[in-house]
């Protein structure tokens, strides 16, 4: 009863801390709006924004993204209409239920209740885990697919059950994100290796299962073989970074014969693009990225925070050690967070909190079964009652001042160090001009921030089927992301406040600080958290 009772209490404290302001905290960002809008056009229309019908992978920004959680998101829209509410609920409810789920699979594994709920616990107060179940991240859903299809496939080999059950759920994240493509074919190598003889007496039902998990994962690998895994790989791929093929360059012309042979050995594009593999890899392992700074990309981080708490670097040291020396499943853990970062190591943005966040699970456990093994070697050590009481007391207070530090750095901090990080402001610049921008001809907003016109179409409500036929996207950019610059009367470029006045009479330019001076006829100042202008409006 007690169990069920602290479990009960870490589910109401995760939906808390997943939920409060949810649809107010942090503003709606390009991404998210991209998920809710096509939600709203396959609902209207049948179609993505671009006039796709019901795809597997959405064009969006010509970055193709995986359909799951967009899918997800089509009957929060349909009830709720287009609001950031709709779009977050999903990976926020799927957040919550991952905590209940880390329970269940500690539990499978090592059949000990407070090492279940201290894992659930630290996943429930996590920063990494927080941060991504707080936004239409597709990366939060993806994880909780392949955290319950671990659960499932233990489950099944120590009950001698159907791994089929494990297998739907391992397909349903191959079909929410892209790190999964990589993370769970190499799990499940893991998994034959680490339950060999418990597949080997299931022999049976492993087959089959395995066989139509296949077959329902045909439509994507053939989707993937297409436009939606070349554009990926060119935008984000490793390949994509002309770093290391500079440095093939520059280190065969410091040799005397830059085309001798063994320039040609030692320095190539299999040497050097597996270096950089292995670097980023190895990046985030890093102490400063996962106990100081984070992300370096603001949008996944949280100021002065590394992705972990600082005192979990206690934990997580202590708790390797024991794993190490833990049999099977607990070596499953130890094997999944080695290969967790392996698919954000593929790409050229290094360590990336976003790509790698399926590692939250096994070190969140790691982590708890180092702090398990602290308490337990304090109720041996410490003879006195008074001595462990006060032990117990400096603990919960140094776990708290972190957990507290973390909260006041991203409800606080966040917003005003971090403005651009989201794109605050554009919501009540939409908001402005429903009720003025009716009596202009044209619209001109600035391109400063990541691609307005989703968001514009978003708190619009534009029609879809009116913006399906009118509009364009733009060449790929370094990135390999496109945008649309003109809708409607809406037009989104880079603000020249003094060739543009002549050009667009009877219109509002609308530019950032720098782009409007002090002089024009601006009739509207709309301001970041920090008080820093975000949008001059100008009636021209």
């Amino acid at each position: 009863m007690k169990t069920k009772l602290a479990l009960f209490g870490i589910l109401i404290l995760a939906f808390f801390l997943r939920f409060y302001k949810l649809s107010q905290f942090p503003p709606l960002n390009a991404d998210e709006a991209a998920i809710g809008y096509n939600a709203y056009s396959l609902i209207q229309t049948g179609k993505d924004e671009h006039g796709n019908n019901w795809p597997i992978h959405f064009q969006s920004f010509n970055d193709y993204k995986p359909g799951l959680y967009f899918y997800l998101v089509i009957p929060f829209v349909k009830i709720l209409g287009l609001n950031e509410a709709a779009v977050r609920i999903p990976a926020a409810t799927l957040g919550v239920l991952t905590v209940l789920v880390v329970y269940f699979l500690v539990k499978a594994f090592s059949g000990k209740d407070e090492l279940a709920l201290a894992s659930s616990l630290f996943l429930a107060i996590s920063p990494w885990h927080i941060h991504f179940s707080r936004g239409g991240w597709e990366v939060n859903v993806a994880t909780f697919f392949i955290t319950l299809g671990v659960y499932l496939f233990i489950r099944a080999a120590n009950l001698k059950k159907s791994f089929l059950p494990s297998f739907l759920f391992f397909v349903l994240s191959l079909y929410t994100y892209h790190a999964p493509r990589i993370i769970v074919p190499l799990l499940g190598l893991g998994f034959l290796f680490f339950y060999k003889r418990e597949v080997f007496l299931n022999m049976k039902s492993f087959f089959i299962s395995f066989f139509i998990a296949f077959l329902i994962t045909i439509p994507l690998i053939i989707d993937f073989m297409g436009t939606a895994g070349l554009s990926r790989a060119a935008g984000v791929g490793l390949f994509a970074d002309p770093g290391p093929l500079a440095r093939i360059n520059e280190q065969r012309g410091e040799h005397k014969n830059f085309s001798s042979l063994i320039p040609k050995i030692f320095h190539n594009k299999p040497v050097n693009y597996s270096l950089a593999f292995l670097a980023n890899w190895g990046e985030h392992f890093w102490g400063e990225f996962l106990f100081l700074s984070g992300d370096e990309i603001q949008r996944n981080k949280v100021p002065e925070t590394g992705q972990l708490f600082m005192l979990d670097f206690v934990f997580v040291v202590i708790g390797l050690i024991v794993t190490a020396k833990k049999p099977q499943a607990f070596r499953v853990i130890l094997f999944w967070l080695v290969i967790a970062p392996l698919a954000a190591a593929l790409t050229f943005q290094s360590p990336h909190a976003l790509r790698s966040q399926n590692m939250v699970i096994p070190i969140t456990i790691i982590s708890a079964c180092g702090f398990i093994t602290i308490i337990k070697y304090a109720q041996n050590k410490l003879a006195s009652r008074t001595l462990l009481a006060f032990f117990y007391f400096l603990l919960a207070v140094v776990i708290l001042w972190g957990f507290a530090r973390y909260q006041i750095m991203y409800w606080v901090h966040l917003p005003k160090e971090y403005p651009y990080s989201s794109q605050y402001g554009v919501k009540e610049l939409v908001s402005f001009l429903k009720t003025t921008g009716s009596n202009f001809q044209k619209i001109i907003v600035t391109n400063r921030y990541d691609q307005p016109y989703i968001l514009f179409l978003f708190y619009l409500k534009y029609p879809p089927f009116k913006f399906q036929n009118n509009h364009e996207l733009t060449p790929r950019d370094e990135y390999g992301f496109s945008t649309v610059r003109e809708f409607d009367k809406y037009l989104f470029t880079r603000i020249n406040y003094d060739e543009m006045r002549p050009l667009y009479p009877n219109s509002l330019l609308i530019g950032t600080d720098e782009e409007i001076p002090d002089e024009a006829n601006i009739i509207k100042n709309i301001y970041f958290p920090n008080g820093q202008k975000a949008f001059r409006v100008v009636a021209n």
